[in-house]
């Protein structure tokens, strides 16, 4: 690595005291180096002083570039006097803590890769020694980031303590029983019924809890009494979304009929021969032979009162089955 620095310096400064940063903060890990020298490390190369918050597990640690500790930032997200240009200095999230240069403008080549490596060694020493963040923590911070009223500022910095850097693109997860999740845009979603807001950036993320809110909605158990789709992504219902504004879902004439059929096979056969491309394909869904499921049909048409062989019977059906699950799921 020495070598490689030296002939690259020949070449390219930024790029020969880049390499340099990446072997420092590699030696450090692989010592095992605690907190302090890896923040030390970040403030005597960056030549200013150096701050690591994780509010979510009460961590504060400030150096000078001379190597000397200062006075920690205050817990809980608080001000000191001289703080009021914190959100303009460069940083790098580590986890549930932020990694600062205490220094205004954007990160030069080398500020930026002492900011990735320090933030990655702090990471792996937070994870290590002090397990992950409280997970009491994260709900309150999920909450704060997709609330709309909440200020901008405030929203990066729980962004930022969720591991979402303000550049980055991230959504919102709603579990069918209210729980909200955020994940990073790259990331897929987790198993279970939930809805998928759109990937928008970090502050548009209220945008993404809506449409997270009114997808769920339309997510269903995908047994017997409930056949459906257990997690449905908001940009997959297009107009569909629009069903929400219908006042009361479960007055509608159609939804009232599904609801007093009381035939235990119905929802699911109506669910298979609306979503599924022909009656054969809706008999290998429901692994019944075809000439059964073709009198399950005909038993189906005199329970609703309407065909269910030409389209607008179908799309009729279709659309009274959603506006059930709407009214199931309020």
């Amino acid at each position: 690595m020495r070598d490689l620095a030296v002939r690259l310096a020949a070449l390219d400064a930024d790029a020969s005291a880049a390499v340099q940063v990446i072997a420092y903060f590699d030696g450090l890990v692989e010592a095992g180096a605690g907190l302090q020298s890896i923040v030390r490390g970040a403030a005597v190369l960056a030549g200013c002083p150096a701050r690591l918050d994780d509010t979510a597990r009460r961590v504060h640690i400030r150096m000078l570039p001379d190597g000397v500790a200062a006075p920690a930032p205050l817990a809980g997200g608080e001000r000191r006097a001289g703080d009021e240009g914190d959100e303009r200095w460069p940083g790098a999230a580590a986890g549930t803590a932020v990694l600062r240069l205490e220094r205004s403008g954007a990160a030069g080549p080398v500020d930026a890769m002492v900011l990735e490596r320090a933030a990655a060694a702090a990471r792996a020493v937070l994870d290590r020694t002090r397990g992950r963040a409280p997970a009491a923590d994260q709900p309150a911070m999920v909450e704060l980031l997709v609330d709309a009223s909440a200020p901008a500022d405030a929203r990066l910095r729980a962004g930022r303590l969720l591991g979402l850097a303000a550049d980055t693109t991230a959504y919102a997860v709603v579990r069918h029983g209210g729980e909200i999740r955020v994940l990073s845009g790259d990331a897929d979603p987790p198993p279970g019924r939930a809805g998928i807001g759109p990937a928008v950036p970090v502050l548009d993320l209220p945008v993404s809890h809506d449409g997270a809110r009114i997808a769920v909605r339309f997510t269903a158990a995908g047994s017997d009494d409930d056949p459906g789709e257990p997690i449905i992504r908001y940009a997959d219902l297009g107009a569909l979304a629009m069903l929400t504004h219908v006042p009361e879902p479960g007055a509608v004439p159609d939804v009232r009929v599904l609801e007093q059929a009381g035939t235990p096979w119905l929802l699911p056969t109506l669910h298979a021969v609306t979503t599924t491309p022909s009656l054969r394909a809706a008999a290998t869904h429901l692994r019944l032979h075809h000439s059964t499921l073709q009198d399950r049909v005909v038993q189906a048409e005199h329970l609703l009162g309407w065909s269910l062989h030409d389209r607008a019977g179908l799309f009729r059906t279709h659309m009274a089955l959603i506006l059930r699950r709407l009214h199931h799921n309020p």
